[in-house]
């Protein structure tokens, strides 16, 4: 499973790292970036919230 992340959708609400700060962290403006695009198994419920918790969708998993 990987963990993409649309850059342009992303509003820098600072959500995502509260549900997989293993898979995304903040840039310095905080806005997204996906640290683990590769999701592994014990990661994959926590991935999932990080895409459902976006309030623009702007995460999606994939695989």
């Amino acid at each position: 499973m990987k963990l993409l992340l649309d850059a342009t959708l992303c509003q820098g609400y600072g959500l995502c790292p509260d549900h997989a700060p293993e898979l995304v962290e903040l840039d310095e403006w905080g806005y997204a970036r996906v640290v683990a695009a590769e999701v592994p198994p014990a990661a994959e419920e926590q991935a999932r919230a990080c895409v459902d918790g976006c309030p623009n969708s702007a995460l999606r998993v994939e695989g």
